[in-house]
């Protein structure tokens, strides 16, 4: 009964926000300690979410150069929604945008990825969730980058080698093609290397998607582990590794690692829950 009544005064503190003249923007606080930023969206005596980013390496982090911010969004506005895939969908009892938008001026640098959390207590979970966690950036279109959602009321990961928006959708679309699109995005990020670094990467991503085509997910697991370990390997020599608020190089490895985090999900997905 506490649960419920506390998410109702959650509720109508957002309906309460959507009477003013600044109706979208939510507050937020940030805390900084080594590699690890969090987040706190809402008032302090009844957040909405918290967000932990726990960086893998990063310097010039502060909460100034981090950027960040969060806004209640209208989930029918066909602006938003046609910035993400179709049989997806944004839960009116969590219409929250983050954003993190290091300012070019701020100094941040980062390596390889950074380890994202957010976490609501206005969603609740249950074995099997659709929930995801999905990203784009500024004005482009979002895409899923869920690497583990659990109880807590919704408790969804995922990992970024830059810098981006966020929101939690439930996602309705086969896994198959949630999976093909995570294959085909690594490939594309696979094209900005070179073909010696790119060659072998190719042989692992293809045993990996053939694998899964004949219903063997450790072995195409077992590929991926492959893939990734090889780019982690390669990180910061042949494969550059850093992100920056310059925003003057591409963080390929951090791509890479990412999508790997992101699709060996979608391959869990399918095997414990098919669909």
């Amino acid at each position: 009964m506490g649960r419920v009544m506390r998410w109702a005064g959650l509720l109508a503190l957002l309906a309460g926000w959507s009477s003013l003249a600044d109706a979208q923007a939510l507050p937020v606080s940030v805390g900084i300690s080594n590699n690890v930023a969090t987040i706190r969206v809402g008032p302090s005596t009844a957040p909405l979410a918290d967000v932990i980013l726990t960086f893998d390496s990063a310097t010039g982090l502060t909460a100034a150069s981090l950027g960040a911010s969060a806004r209640q969004v209208d989930i029918t506005q066909p602006v938003l929604l046609s910035r993400l895939p179709t049989s997806t969908q944004l839960n009116s009892a969590f219409p929250v945008m983050i954003t993190i938008e290091p300012p070019s001026t701020g100094g941040l640098v980062q390596r390889r990825v950074t380890h994202v959390e957010v976490h609501t207590s206005l969603l609740a979970y249950t074995t099997g969730s659709t929930f995801r966690l999905f990203k784009a950036q500024v004005g482009q279109p979002f895409r899923d980058i869920t690497g583990e959602v659990s109880p807590g009321s919704v408790r969804t990961r995922g990992t970024t080698p830059g810098w981006s928006q966020f929101l939690i959708v439930a996602d309705l679309r086969p896994s198959s093609v949630v999976i093909n699109e995570k294959y085909a995005y690594l490939r594309t990020q696979m094209a900005l290397l070179s073909a010696t670094e790119r060659a072998p990467l190719a042989t692992l991503l293809d045993a990996s998607e053939d694998a899964l085509a004949d219903g063997n997910y450790g072995l195409a697991n077992a590929k991926l582990d492959s893939f990734r370990a090889r780019v982690s390997a390669r990180a910061g020599t042949a494969i550059p590794d850093v992100w920056r608020a310059t925003r003057d190089v591409t963080n390929v490895a951090g791509e890479l690692l990412a999508g790997v985090d992101t699709l060996r999900f979608s391959i869990g997905y399918l095997r414990d829950f098919g669909h």
